[in-house]
């Protein structure tokens, strides 16, 4: 008998149909897993824009399209389903070049083929760790160019604990190399999404790990620069972006960026040498507020020193200093 369809999420945008039945739900692949699938992915109007016979991901950590990473951990080994998708579980708004339109719906024919536990990171060689945390990287970077920066900063966190696991297996020179500019890479574009929402503290934390191993690193001056003016900091943040500046004489936008932040920098003291001065009571609009040493002790009304050396001298009841303020 015909499959009904499942409506995965309840919001009707994803749905799934099972063509072939599987081994039965025990035989459901779990999260955190590799899996294979077959792929084939149409258009509406029947136009193959995908087909790859052995597609492997790990599932759950969002390697695919989210329509693929929801729905293949509802399916049976051997089954085979098609899944109709909505632009916004695909490649959404943007699309991509050159075949899918932008906010295209997607239909997958999807097949179960395999399913393994990933494979143990601390057994990894140097070169398939380096190849691990680069394709979750580029994972990164797909969503970040989508403006899901959510994901994004899901991918390259993964990434970061891939390079960061510890390992049984010994690297040489080249391959430590490698995974450090992963690492850096990653944590610049973490930084960049943090950026993105508005997570300050956590991008500025990101930038501070990167100029840790490269004190000379550009986006992470520049974007630790930026991650400062936000929040107000221009005093500190003018001389970081000087500093990327002179590492990169030509770059414009940090030139601009300097500019932008010199002149808040200044309308910032402007408002707070009014202050003062409105504080302090000076006619002089011009003048800036004296500091605390530059007046002198002699400026103290004489009846509020006359109180205060009769209590030094004591036995002199507390109203003596009151009546002598009064």
């Amino acid at each position: 008998e015909p499959q009904e369809w499942l409506d995965v999420l309840g919001n009707g945008l994803l749905k799934k149909k099972t063509l072939v039945p599987g081994q039965g739900v025990d035989s459901r692949p779990q999260k955190g897993q590799d899996v294979t699938i077959r792929l084939k992915a149409t258009l509406e109007d029947g136009t193959v824009v995908e087909e790859d016979p052995a597609l492997t991901f790990t599932l759950g950590d969002c390697d695919v399209l989210q329509a693929l990473d929801l729905c293949v951990q509802l399916l049976e080994m051997g089954e085979t389903a098609l899944i109709v998708s909505e632009a916004k579980y695909c490649y959404g708004a943007q699309g991509r070049s050159p075949n899918i339109p932008p906010n295209a719906s997607l239909t997958l024919e999807v097949e179960l083929l395999a399913a393994r536990d990933a494979p143990d990171l601390e057994l990894l060689s140097g070169k398939e760790k380096i190849q691990l945390a680069n394709r979750k990287r580029e994972r990164g970077n797909f969503f970040y160019q989508q403006a899901d920066y959510v994901l994004a900063i899901n991918s390259y966190d993964i990434a970061l604990r891939i390079v960061g696991s510890s390992s049984k297996v010994d690297f040489s020179p080249d391959e430590e190399a490698e995974l450090l500019d992963v690492k850096v890479k990653c944590l610049n574009n973490l930084a960049a999404s943090q950026l993105k929402l508005d997570h300050f503290k956590a991008a500025l934390k990101s930038c501070n790990l990167v100029l840790e191993h490269q004190p000379g690193n550009i986006k992470a001056l520049f974007r630790k620069g930026k991650v400062l003016a936000q929040q107000g900091e221009y005093r500190e943040a003018i001389p970081i972006l000087k500093a990327a500046l002179k590492l990169e004489p030509s770059n414009k936008t940090i030139h601009a960026e300097l500019s932008k932040l010199v002149k808040k920098h200044a309308d910032q003291r402007n408002v707070e040498t009014e202050m003062y001065r409105k504080m302090l009571g000076n006619p002089s609009a011009a003048s800036t507020p004296r500091k605390c040493k530059d007046k002198l002790p002699w400026s103290i009304p004489w009846k509020w020193l006359f109180g205060a050396t009769a209590i030094a001298l004591g036995g002199v009841a507390l109203s003596v200093v009151i009546a002598a303020r009064n």
